[in-house]
């Protein structure tokens, strides 16, 4: 159910806005309010508390003729009204050197729309005692499993957003749910430890513990043969991405370089490559909220432009970049609905939201047998880019050998994929129909500003330095 709080500020908001066009060409309020629960169950305790996503606020957003200025606040009533009035008004009056120094940004023309978007969760709402108490199960299972694991963590994480985004022309709001689950096994052999873990993001609790449960046996094989792991042998290789893999690569390939406010600091390589080619003719590549159903889902984003599904990559050539509204208007472009903020009280920024590639033609099967030697590279850990030379590093928690069309058991751990984007983008010859999706993670502007985004695809074949 859409926030009741926000419900009761929308008339006080409307009155500011209103006052505020006396003075001012264009104002927009954009209210948020994130709330929810956070579980952890672990081999040595139980936590509960809010959901990481916790937020409520609000900020203005006003013209000057020239450019635009924010003020953010916690709340709004009859008591600070007039404070928060005068503010914006004192805050937003820039000195004739500031305005010198501005861009001349255009207004922004709006179209008329009133709408209420409701995602509700898919099934049932479970209490936090029915979920602990899986969590005990699966706790329980897990070290029955083998006497090497030594340590379980499981987590659930359910929280709610609702949005409100007010203008002389719009009036919107969104409600919606989702879910994040995931284990986490480490082992120990003497000195050796190693852990492995699964997330599973859905708009259903109950569907985030039967993937947590059913897959649980998996996790701890894989996290046992982790000690055996030994280190990559450095060299360029035959690589299949699993479907985690595969969204890391879209997401540091051509996720932050083609964030349009980088093609406006002239810190993006991919401004000069539109409309060329930059991967194989196999490679169709998407970003957008509306794009697939994910955490990163919604109906408008955080400047109020309503969601898009942005092809950044068709048939291997750079088509388009993704924007927030500022830089899509700066730049002549129109808004692609990637205007983001961490919360209220951070600037909106171009952001990556649900970033895969399309799946393809090809059998995983078929895939598998082509490479006569080479590794299947699995779970994420973490990635970095280089949006202006083109450098990509991704780490990948252990891969599995292949030789001769056939897994050979041997696990090397951890693995790092590195080089040139096109190169390795250049080199994809297959792209299964498998597909997926995983919506469970959060993604940094440097080295802050964070927003839930998701990312997958199908299994790639590649061809990439590993270290």
């Amino acid at each position: 159910m859409f926030s009741r709080y926000l419900n009761s500020k929308r008339e006080i908001c409307k009155r500011l806005i209103f006052q505020l066009k006396k003075n001012y060409k264009y104002v927009s309020i954009l209210g948020k309010e994130i709330k929810g629960d956070s579980i952890r169950v672990a081999t040595r305790f139980t936590r509960i508390g809010d959901t990481f996503e916790a937020q409520c606020g609000f900020v203005v957003r006003v013209y000057n003729n020239k450019s635009y200025s924010e003020y953010a606040f916690s709340d709004i009533n009859d008591n600070n009204y007039d404070y928060i009035y005068n503010e914006i008004v004192k805050k937003t009056k820039l000195s004739e050197n500031l305005l010198n120094d501005q861009v001349n940004a255009n207004i922004v023309k709006e179209e008329e729309i009133k709408e209420d978007f409701v995602r509700h969760l898919a099934d049932k709402k479970l209490s936090n005692e029915e979920i602990i108490n899986k969590f005990n199960i699966i706790k329980t299972n897990a070290h029955n499993y083998s006497d090497k694991i030594i340590n379980v963590i499981l987590g659930l994480e359910h929280y709610e957003v609702s949005s409100m985004f007010l203008s002389d022309k719009k009036e919107l709001t969104q409600n919606f749910h989702w879910v994040l689950g995931i284990v986490s096994i480490t082992s120990r052999d003497k000195e050796n430890i190693k852990n492995v873990y699964n997330c599973y993001a859905h708009n259903s609790i109950v569907k985030c513990l039967k993937e947590l449960e059913k897959n649980l046996n998996d996790l701890c094989e894989t996290s046992i043969k982790l000690l055996d792991s030994t280190l990559i042998e450095p060299g360029v290789y035959d690589i299949i991405t699993a479907p985690a893999i595969t969204g890391l690569i879209a997401h540091e390939a051509f996720g932050h370089g083609v964030e349009l406010d980088m093609f406006l600091k002239n810190r993006a390589k991919a401004k000069n490559y539109i409309n060329k080619y930059v991967a194989s003719p196999l490679i169709t590549m998407h970003d957008g909220a509306s794009s697939c159903l994910s955490q990163a889902s919604y109906f408008f984003d955080d400047d109020g432009v309503l969601a898009h599904d942005t092809i950044i990559i068709e048939k291997g050539i750079l088509k388009r970049g993704i924007s927030d509204l500022v830089s899509a208007m700066e730049l002549k472009m129109e808004p692609t609905g990637n205007g983001r903020r961490q919360n209220p009280f951070h600037k909106s920024y171009s952001r990556m939201t649900n970033t895969f590639f399309e799946a393809g033609t090809d059998n995983l099967k078929d895939m598998i047998k082509s490479v006569d030697y080479g590794y299947m590279l699995c779970q994420m850990d973490n990635g970095m880019e280089d949006p202006k030379n083109w450098n990509i590093q991704c780490t990948c928690a252990y891969a599995k050998e292949i030789k001769k069309g056939k897994f050979t058991g041997k696990i090397v751990a951890p693995v790092v994929m590195s080089g040139n984007v096109l190169d390795l983008l250049q080199s994809i010859t297959a792209v299964s129909k498998e597909f997926e999706i995983h919506g469970s993670g959060h993604c940094g502007k440097g080295h802050k500003e964070w927003v839930p985004v998701s990312d997958g695809g199908p299994y790639l074949k590649a061809r990439c330095k590993l270290g």
